[in-house]
Order: structure tokens, then C-alpha cells, then sequence
């Protein structure tokens, strides 16, 4: 089965019932299989919600672990790749396989998606549990599908995608269930989006246009971060963030780089930024107004420290800022204390964003929760806003509801590295940067 539920409707809860239910019945070993950075989420929700011994299966002494809990039982909670340094059970030794954010498990041909459909296939039922089933393409649920049903995915024909999204729902329904916020928390609090459309600054666009001259996606998406002390994007996020504080509220500022981070953590400490240099401290800082400053939490923070920062930045009483990677932070872990999320840039999947805002808006919220996306008038944020919209309204059409819950496959979608060669195209285009190119080649 396919929990697809939006995130914050509580899947790990509903996960953990089914695991005391089989308890009950006599069975004796789970697996639950997730990102390193929810690790420790999973073992506290585990271990306060159930009476079920817990064996976390991952770092140096993973094997022996592993060891202990094939002869003892419990539920054996580890990562995609630690999974697949440990040999596939046999046929029924595995009463249930729950898979944490299994949309990261779509690409048949990579290694962790090959582990996973291996011990899926020797465990008496599995669980995949992502409310981004369809991040890209239908394809991408189909290949999910197959893992548990391989009758129903191979029934999946062309037919049903043309037929559409009507149809192609009710083909899944046997193993796929979604529940929608609206549809089930109605005592949530409201969730307001801003796009916060900024002029870029003369030295803006003076970086922008370098950045498109050579032809740099990356760079042309954070370029409106280069110079900060002139930067017009981050002006209105000290406004954002000093604006929540003095409301008393905490702050989540997202990035897709750990430099714009750096950039951020010390434009909110001082008036006055010269340096771009990502920093790596993850202690906690102050901004001048004395509201501290947690982060950045990236990618290279351990698993378990992650969670620590975001205990901390919950522990404050009154106003606090955290700084995260939202590739890193906008998976797993929980930050319903804060109730202002800045995006700093528009992010290439939509999915990536909707993960990010559920962190904070999802069972525990209780105060309203205002998301701010900052973007940059022409150029690249206003191409890929209107790429963010298209594919969000393939995912309303094909995943956002099932046809359990009620009773054309992606046909101009690309890859995210064709989109960029396709954006830097265009905007040297726009700009005249690419006949500059062309004569400087020639000189």
C-alpha cells in the first residue's frame, strides 16, 4: 500500500499502529526503512507510542546491531543505504516493510531503489509512505506501484493515460490511499502564501548577468546573494524575520544552498555583510535585535544533531530564527514551533517546497503560519515559477487525491538538467549575453 496522506497528517502515527497491531497477532520483526535524518524521529515516535523494542540499524556497529535484532525481534529502523549492506530475508521473515519519504525509491535502475523492491518482495506486506508520491512524472508513481503490484502497474498502459487522471486513479486505488489536508484537519490553522516580488538592485543585476554570461544555473539562482550589502532579496528577509520576532513568532528561513545560508546568518547578526564565505557553525547566534539564531542545519550536520538544533530552536521561549537546507531540513523533521517560513528561492520541483511549508504547517500548529517566497523580477525565478506551476497542477490531476478516499502521464515535463540548460539558454538570449560569448571565443 501507498500511504500518500499530505504531509503533517500524522503517517508515522498511523505507521506505528499497524506495527502494535501485528504486534498483537504474534508477529515479531519490522523494518523501517528512511532517511538518515529522520533516524532519531522515528526511534522517539517508536519508543513513545508503542511498547515495541526499537534497534536502530545504522553507524559503525550497525551490523551487530542487525545481528541482535534478527535474533530478538522488534523493529529494526534504518537508512536506504545502510539497507543495503545487509542480506535480504527470507520469504515471510519480515511481518511489515514501512518505507519513510519512499518517493525517493522511484528510479528503478539506482541501487537503494533495487534494495528496497528486493526486501519488499520477501516481506509479508510493505508499507511506502510519501505525501509526494509524484514528484516529476507518472511515471515515477507507476514505478512505486510496481514495487507492491506488479499486475496493477503493468495494467498502466497508455490507454489509462490517455484516458486521464480520472482513470488513472481509479486503476491505483487498490494500492494507493491519500488524505488531504482539507479533506481531514479542519481545525488547522490557516496556511497564507506570499510570493515576494523583489526589483533586483543595480549590483543584483550586475551578478545575475555574470552569472548568465557564463552560463552558471546554480549561480544565477543565488545571485541575488552575492553582494548582500546591496542585495535587495535579502533587505526584505531582515524585514520578514525582524517583523516575526517583534510578533513573538519563530522564523524558518529555507535555502537550496549552504552559501546563501552564510550570507543570511550574517546579514541577520549585522547591518552590514562583506563576506559570502558559507559558514559551517551550528551553534546558535543573536541578530541585532537579540533574537537567537539557530543553524545552518545542511546536509553535512549528523543525522542526530539535526534533530537536536531543532529541539533547541523549539525550546526558545519567544521569538527565534533557524536556518536550513531544505533539502536537508524539509524532509522528516518536525518545526511546527515557527510560523513564518522564508523560501529564498523558488526551487526546481514543487514537491521540494510543499515538504519545506509542512515542516511547519501539520498537526501540533497552532498559530496561523505565513510563508514568504522571495523572487526576483525577470529572469530565471520568474521561469521556473511558472515551470513550479505547471507541474503542480500535473500532481493536483494525478496524486493529490485517490480514488479510495472518494470511493496523460507527464508529456512536456524534462529533466532538471535539460530545464536548466533550456533556462540559461534563454535568458543569455534575453540579455544579449550569448552573442558577448560568442565574440570574446573569438578574440
Amino acid at each position: 500500500m501507498i500511504l500518500g496522506d499530505e504531509m503533517g497528517l500524522g503517517k508515522t502515527i498511523q505507521a506505528i499502529a499497524v506495527l502494535a497491531h501485528l504486534a498483537t497477532e504474534g508477529q515479531s520483526s519490522f523494518v523501517v526503512v528512511c532517511p538518515a535524518s529522520v533516524l532519531v524521529n522515528w526511534t522517539r515516535e517508536i519508543e513513545a507510542r508503542s511498547t515495541l523494542r526499537v534497534r536502530v540499524l545504522h553507524g559503525p556497529d550497525r551490523h551487530d546491531a542487525f545481528a541482535d535484532w534478527k535474533e530478538r525481534g522488534g523493529v529494526a529502523v534504518t537508512t536506504f543505504d545502510a539497507l543495503r549492506g545487509f542480506p535480504a530475508p527470507g520469504a515471510g521473515e519480515i511481518a511489515l516493510l514501512v518505507v519513510d519519504e519512499a518517493h525517493s525509491v522511484k528510479n528503478p535502475k539506482a541501487k537503494r531503489s533495487q534494495a528496497v523492491a528486493l526486501w519488499a518482495e520477501s516481506s509479508g506486506r510493505t508499507l511506502f509512505m510519501t505525501g509526494t508520491p509524484m514528484e516529476n512524472r507518472v511515471g515515477e508513481f507507476r514505478n512505486l506501484v510496481r514495487m507492491l503490484d506488479g499486475d496493477i502497474a503493468n495494467s498502466l498502459g497508455e490507454r489509462d493515460a490517455l484516458a486521464g487522471s480520472v482513470a488513472f486513479r481509479n486503476a491505483v486505488a487498490p494500492v494507493y490511499l491519500r488524505r488531504n489536508q482539507e479533506d481531514v484537519l479542519t481545525e488547522l490553522p490557516s496556511l497564507q502564501r506570499t510570493d515576494e516580488w523583489e526589483e533586483l538592485s543595480a549590483s543584483d543585476e550586475e551578478a545575475y548577468r555574470e552569472a548568465v554570461r557564463a552560463g552558471n544555473f546554480m549561480a544565477m539562482r543565488r545571485a541575488a546573494y552575492t553582494r548582500p550589502e546591496k542585495s535587495a532579496k535579502l533587505g526584505r528577509l531582515r524585514e520578514i524575520v525582524r517583523e516575526a520576532g517583534e510578533n513573538g513568532q519563530k522564523s524558518v528561513v529555507f535555502s537550496h544552498f549552504k552559501d546563501v545560508l552564510g550570507v543570511v546568518e550574517r546579514a541577520l547578526a549585522t547591518q552590514s555583510t562583506e563576506s559570502t564565505e558559507p559558514t559551517e557553525s551550528i551553534e546558535s547566534t543573536e541578530t541585532t535585535d537579540g533574537v537567537p539564531v539557530f543553524g545552518p542545519l545542511t546536509g553535512s550536520v549528523p543525522a542526530g544533531r539535526r534533530q537536536q538544533i531543532v529541539d533547541d530552536f523549539a525550546g526558545v521561549a519567544g521569538p527565534a530564527v533557524l536556518l536550513a537546507q531544505i533539502q536537508a531540513a524539509g524532509v522528516g523533521l518536525n518545526m511546527q514551533a515557527a510560523s513564518v517560513v522564508v523560501i529564498c528561492e523558488p526551487q526546481v520541483k514543487p514537491t521540494t517546497e510543499h515538504q519545506a511549508v509542512a515542516r511547519a504547517h501539520r498537526m501540533g500548529q497552532v498559530r496561523p503560519v505565513r510563508v514568504y517566497r522571495l523572487l526576483a523580477t525577470g529572469g530565471v525565478d520568474e521561469r521556473l515559477v511558472r515551470m513550479l506551476e505547471a507541474k503542480t497542477r500535473l500532481f493536483d490531476a494525478y496524486a493529490r487525491r485517490s480514488a479510495v478516499a472518494e470511493a496523460s502521464p507527464d508529456a512536456v515535463d524534462v529533466s532538471d538538467t535539460e530545464l536548466a540548460r533550456r533556462i540559461v539558454e534563454e535568458e543569455q538570449a534575453r540579455l544579449g549575453t550569448a552573442d558577448d560569448r560568442l565574440a570574446a571565443a573569438a578574440e
